[in-house]
Parts: structure tokens; C-alpha cells; sequence
């Protein structure tokens, strides 16, 4: 009798931790600002190298979404947030006043290529925010 009991209480653990295990994904991620950074990078990058104003628009949401995080103003919650793991946004999770400034910048230049229609318009200010980004990534 104790030992059914005891199995028992066995299998209720090991199925509470399996349960803690699946969650542990869900829960939010130590701030890695500096991944959040380089993943903003990368997709301004991509906004830099897309065809037509519709990919560059898309990417760029995608940079801002990395920038200001889930929280944050402009972030799009119908875009992809290649950040979501990693972080709420380079600029919440930065606490060098210096490096926010920087951001801040990056971000002005992004929100530049969305609120325009005319491609070159918009790649110049992916390629800008390119720039910004990567130069923060270097300090």
C-alpha cells in the first residue's frame, strides 16, 4: 500500500517538473541587448537588400520590433518579432544612457524608411540604420 502511494507521488512529481519544463520556454528571456542589437542589424540589413518598398517596410518593422520591444511604442504586433526570445526590445533591456541614445537614433532613421513609399527613399534609411546598428555592436 505505501508503495503505490509513494510511486504515486513519484509520478505526480515528475509530472509537475516535465509541466515546468514546457513552460520554462514561455517565460520571458534574460535581456541579451546586444543580440537584440545585432538581430535588429541584420534585418535592417535585409530591408537594405529587399526589391520592392513592400520587403523593405517588412524588415524594418522587423528592426523596430527588436528596438523598442513588445511594450514599446511602434512596435507591430502583426510583424515578426525575430527579438521575442532574446529580450523586450535593445532599448528597454540597454541601461548605458550613451548606447539609448544611439538606439534612439537607429530607431529614427527605421521609422524614416517606413513613412516613406519611394524605394530609395526607404533602402537609404535601412542602410542608415544598418550602419547605426552595427557601429553600436562594435562598442
Amino acid at each position: 500500500m505505501h508503495r503505490t502511494i509513494r510511486s504515486s507521488m513519484l509520478t505526480a512529481a515528475a509530472a509537475a517538473f516535465g509541466l515546468s519544463l514546457l513552460a520554462a520556454p514561455v517565460l520571458a528571456a534574460e535581456p541579451q541587448p546586444a543580440k537584440e542589437i545585432a538581430a535588429a542589424a541584420q534585418h535592417a540589413g535585409f530591408a537594405a537588400g529587399s526589391g520592392d518598398i513592400g520587403g523593405v517596410h517588412t524588415h524594418l518593422h522587423h528592426t523596430v520590433n527588436c528596438l523598442v520591444g513588445p511594450d514599446g511604442e511602434g512596435f507591430a504586433p502583426d510583424q515578426l518579432n525575430p527579438c521575442k526570445t532574446i529580450g523586450n526590445g535593445a532599448i528597454p533591456d540597454t541601461e548605458d544612457e550613451v548606447t539609448k541614445q544611439s538606439l534612439d537614433a537607429a530607431l529614427e532613421s527605421a521609422n524614416a524608411g517606413l513613412a516613406t513609399d519611394d524605394l530609395a527613399t526607404a533602402k537609404a534609411e535601412a542602410i542608415k540604420t544598418q550602419s547605426l546598428l552595427e557601429a553600436i555592436a562594435k562598442h
